[in-house]
Formats: C-alpha cells, structure tokens, sequence
C-alpha cells in the first residue's frame, strides 16, 4: 500500500511503500535538481504529488537519496 502523509511538526512529508518510507523535509531543498535527473520517474516537481514512490526500487530510491546534498531527502526502511 502507498500512503503520503504530511507531518507538521518539522514541515517532513512522508512517501511510503511497503519497504521504505521516504522523508522529504522541503525547508532544506536548496533545489539542485539531483533527484529529478537521476530518476525523472519518480521525482516530477511540476506534478502533484511530485514524488511517485512506486516508480523505480528500493535500492534505486536508496542510492539516490544519499546523494541528496542537502539532506532534505532521507528514508528509513519499513522492516
């Protein structure tokens, strides 16, 4: 099941599947665009919502939110 969720406190907003949760916290985006080039599936800013778990693994959304370089990206594993 795919749930979005906006959490106040902290303005993070939460993409979830069943084996990963994704933390976006869009007061630290400093919008380099790194997430949007590497998976233009999943990250499509100009949509709602703009973030579509559902469309690249775990691992590809793994191994692109380390590269986040404002670690406004993070994820935790739902196991």
């Amino acid at each position: 099941m795919i749930t979005r969720k906006r959490l106040l406190m902290g303005k993070t907003i939460q993409y979830s599947n069943e084996e990963i949760t994704i933390h976006w916290q869009p007061e630290k985006c400093i919008h380099a665009g790194k997430c949007v080039k590497t998976l233009p599936r999943v990250y499509r800013p100009k949509e709602k919502p703009w973030l579509i778990i559902e469309n690249a693994t775990t691992e590809e959304l793994k191994a692109q939110i380390k590269t986040c370089p404002s670690g406004a990206l993070s994820y935790s594993d739902n196991n």
